[in-house]
């Protein structure tokens, strides 16, 4: 298990990290929730600029920030703390901000070990998102542990839009630039449901994907999960990490199965 995992990991360096009833049924409300979503993309975009325009997308995210995940499995909700990453903090605030998380495919999802998402339904956002990246992250002593949330990458200061949830104990990815920065707080149960029957993708999968959008990740994979939308969620100013020392975090709440 291990060796796969070693190999996995260097699946991730490559190809960046660089993630009901019969399948007709649930294919079909999949691409039909996309046609619909393709149908208002330009009302969408004139809405959210930064949508084509990744530098529009520049805020400072709080201290402490939390949001909600809507997936096709129900919902769970991530605290974010800069202080353990704050590039990675502020760049996923911004992205939840500009309301990118929109029907967002969890394209790969590997059992015991992490699910990934980010890559855009829309392949003209994609395009403009691909290679938005942002500097690494100097590791603050937190790991990658059950439950945490951390940016994929492709090696040094390649950090954009693709995330993925930690299913297992994945600590031997601290030293590789993979920097977590929020971790799940409530809905551990709903992280244990994300669908992970597909596995590893090949490698042609994402390069297709962002090619040609959720129609092409929905037809080669009709039963993988969705995120439907992350929205902040609001919290007191005053409220702080429970934490000081982000080493000494307490254990998260989606736990390995």
């Amino acid at each position: 298990m291990l060796a796969n995992h070693h190999r996995i990991v260097s699946t991730f360096l490559a190809v960046a990290f660089v993630w009901g009833g019969g399948c007709a049924t649930h294919l079909g409300q999949h691409l039909s929730g996309q046609v619909q979503a393709q149908g208002n993309e330009s009302s969408q975009t004139a809405k959210n600029p930064a949508l084509l325009d990744p530098s529009l997308a520049n805020k400072k995210a709080p201290d402490v920030y939390k949001v909600k995940v809507a997936t096709t499995k129900g919902d769970f909700v991530i605290k974010v703390d800069r202080s353990w990453a704050p590039n990675g903090a502020d760049r996923f605030y911004n992205l939840v901000d500009i309301g990118y998380f929109k029907d967002i495919a969890i394209f790969r999802a590997i059992e015991g070990f992490m699910f990934q998402f980010g890559i855009h339904g829309d392949p003209a956002v994609s395009k403009q998102w691909r290679e938005a990246n942002i500097k690494d992250d100097p590791g603050a002593g937190v790991s990658n542990r059950p439950g945490f949330i951390t940016f994929a990458n492709a090696g040094p200061n390649t950090r954009s839009v693709q995330l993925f949830v930690n299913l297992g104990d994945n600590r031997r990815l601290d030293n590789m630039g993979f920097t977590p920065f929020g971790q799940v707080v409530e809905g551990a149960d709903v992280v244990l449901k994300i669908n992970t029957e597909y596995g590893e993708n090949p490698p042609d999968v994402q390069g297709s994907f962002q090619a040609r959008g959720n129609e092409f990740i929905l037809r080669k994979y009709p039963k993988l999960d969705m995120i439907k939308s992350v929205t902040l969620l609001d919290q007191p100013e005053a409220e702080k990490s429970p934490e000081s020392n982000p080493a000494s975090t307490q254990e998260p709440t989606a736990t390995k199965e």
